[in-house]
């Protein structure tokens, strides 16, 4: 039997749906955008908003092929309908994702449809669905943020409105939400040796905790772009300093050289919207510096708009998103230490804080121990 809470239960098989959901309204709505800002002439725009979703995308693709490979060579019964040329072709035509979808809701019908609680069967089918979370965390961040910063840009600097906009800034919110959260509830119910996430109340506040932190960030980098466009050189070298740090600690996610870069440039942009623990270590001190910049420059981007462009100060938008990003910023920090002073789940195998302590080093290691720690 299963450890109490692990089980993949129904609820959980409609947690997948609906995150298939939001990932399909995300890209849908900006695909839409994006077609609908080129009929208008906004070319530029229309260009960005596309270039988001192809990134996110690609990236996925090449991470889930790599697992699918990773799998099958591993013996894994993944993937045992399809072939090397299947995989690639799946991936080249970005339908990999929606493969896995299929693949882990087909499976888990089947178990819940038998009653199948067998701990090895449980444990696999949460394997399969920490793979697809952390992918739609990459498609988040490489694609979700920085739609919600271009489409705040346009309306504030271009007052430029219309319904889709707010439809894909909502589904993009939504998205973000649903991400960080089931990625982290997965990958705890995924691996033996830590405790799960409760349900309830430190699911609400670790979701409280991510947005009110994510979103202040995206406003303030959205007001230093309505500053000068060169700040995108100064978020470069916010990024740099990220992926640099995931060189220093020595990633070891990936088994390719190669994907091991790209892995670490991803972490590198993860990292300019909120912290993540790359290598599963006590990281107390590490989150603590990395909030106090964040904040720091959150707090800046309105001050220097003012300083440096006082003709902002008339605007309709200025004093309410100086006021949103004062108080979400205290609200995500509060939300931060209540979390992790009083809700982190800890117990007789405990957790270090934001990251995992092994009690048996000599565990085999396996791609969910190395996937990032949040």
């Amino acid at each position: 039997m299963p450890p109490i809470g692990r089980g993949f239960t129904p609820f959980r098989w409609i947690c997948t749906i609906f995150g298939l959901i939001f990932y399909l309204g995300d890209i849908g709505s900006d695909l839409l955008l994006s077609v609908q800002y080129f009929r208008s002439g906004y070319v530029t725009w229309a260009a960005l908003t596309l270039a988001f979703v192809l990134i996110g995308s690609v990236c996925i693709q090449i991470f889930s092929y790599a697992w699918f490979k990773d799998d099958k060579n591993n013996d894994e019964d993944v993937d045992k309908g399809l072939s090397t040329s299947h995989l690639i072709g799946i991936h080249v035509l970005q339908i990999g994702i929606f493969t896995r979808y299929y693949h882990l809701l087909k499976k888990s019908f089947k178990t819940l449809r038998s009653g199948n609680t067998q701990e090895v069967e449980q444990l696999h089918l949460f394997a399969l669905a920490t793979d697809l979370s952390m992918l739609r965390m990459f498609e988040t961040f490489l694609e979700s943020v920085p739609q919600l910063i271009l489409q705040v840009y346009i309306i504030l600097e271009h007052n430029h409105r219309s319904k889709l906009q707010y439809v894909s800034m909502a589904v993009s919110f939504l998205n973000i939400a649903w991400a960080t959260v089931d990625y982290r509830r997965c990958l705890r119910r995924s691996l033996l040796h830590i405790n799960e996430m409760p349900c309830g109340i430190p699911t609400a506040v670790y979701l409280f905790y991510k947005i009110f932190t994510i979103t202040p960030r995206i406003l303030s980098l959205t007001l230093f772009i309505m500053l000068s466009p060169l700040s995108t050189v100064a978020m470069a070298l916010i990024w740099l300093v990220g992926t640099t740090w995931a060189v220093v600690e020595k990633t070891n996610f990936c088994i390719s050289p190669v994907l091991e870069h790209l892995y670490r440039i991803i972490v590198g942009v993860i990292l300019v919207f909120t912290f993540f623990n790359i290598k599963g270590r006590n990281t107390r001190v590490p989150m603590t510096l990395y909030y106090i910049v964040s904040v720091c420059q959150n707090l800046a981007a309105p001050i220097l708009l003012y300083l440096l462009k006082p003709e902002s100060e008339g605007t309709d938008y200025f004093l309410p998103i100086m006021l949103f990003i004062l108080i979400t910023n205290s609200f995500g920090l509060g939300f931060l230490g209540l979390y992790y002073s009083l809700l982190h789940p800890r117990g007789s195998v405990a957790d270090e804080i934001d990251g995992i302590e092994r009690l048996n080093q000599e565990t085999t290691s396996t791609r969910l121990d190395r996937f990032l720690q949040i």
